[in-house]
């Protein structure tokens, strides 16, 4: 796959350095803390959930915003996203996570919440989303495990026309690290961290409009430039459709 833009040119598909058995593995070994979810950066936790917040309250403001009925988190781990942030801006939320070990603690992590809906242990590679329940589809650091095709197939089972799994006015949302130009591969835990250029191509080719962006600030110096992009059906954009918004989203405490 070549894709140029930034100044970058990506010309090398990574699918060979993806292995869903490895990093399986891998995180099999990780301890169900949000420590060992946010790879020993725990401290950041605050600094993220705050500005996924703001970037979803600018949602919920903007003209057709999504609802606020049902969330899904995607690779939910021990449901740190799910408790700081799903749960306190929607009735029900849907946890989906590969690590049965994750799952099951993010039941004790959470705590009793009639606000919890279903946990399902699957990769997004081979998850399938049910018909037209969902207001918001939250994917936080985890399509990097994802190779290039399964990325896009997981994205088109979200808004196939029959089923749909978003909701007429829903959203997707992505949250991810970004490379400064080539894909940058990580064999430790089987995942590759994708350039710009690249994450707003592969959402073309899922049929994603991006209509708003926004860099997370008050990160430490040395981690990942760190985005959030909030995607629509190429389909359902309309001349009322926002435009694309670039920004920094600035946390606060």
């Amino acid at each position: 796959m070549e894709v140029e833009g930034n100044n970058t040119t990506i010309s090398k598909d990574h699918t060979d350095d993806i292995s869903y058995d490895l990093a399986a593995k891998y995180w099999s070994g990780i301890p169900a803390t949000v420590d060992g979810m946010l790879g020993g950066f725990g401290f950041i936790s605050h600094t993220d959930i705050q500005g996924s917040l703001k970037f979803l309250r600018q949602l919920f403001k903007m003209r057709g915003p999504p609802g606020r009925r049902q969330a899904l988190d995607c690779g939910a781990g021990i449901g740190r996203v799910s408790k700081n942030l799903l749960i306190q801006n929607f009735e029900k939320v849907d946890l989906v996570e590969q690590n049965p070990v994750f799952l099951e603690h993010a039941k004790n992590y959470i705590g009793p919440c009639d606000k919890v809906g279903e946990f399902y242990n699957f990769g997004l590679q081979d998850f399938i989303p049910e018909t037209a329940k969902y207001d918001v589809i939250w994917s936080q650091w985890v399509l990097g495990h994802l190779t290039d095709e399964h990325f896009i197939q997981f994205f088109k089972r979200c808004m196939q026309v029959h089923p749909n799994s978003l909701k007429p006015s829903g959203v997707i949302v992505v949250k991810e690290n970004l490379s400064s130009e080539d894909v940058e591969i990580d064999p430790v835990d089987s995942s590759v961290t994708r350039p710009h250029a690249l994450l707003r191509h592969l959402f073309q080719q899922a049929g994603l409009n991006c209509f708003k962006e926004a860099k997370q600030s008050s990160l430490p110096s040395g981690l990942y430039e760190v985005r959030m992009f909030a995607l629509r059906p190429s389909r359902w954009t309309s001349t009322g459709e926002p435009r694309l918004i670039d920004e920094t989203v600035t946390s606060t405490s």
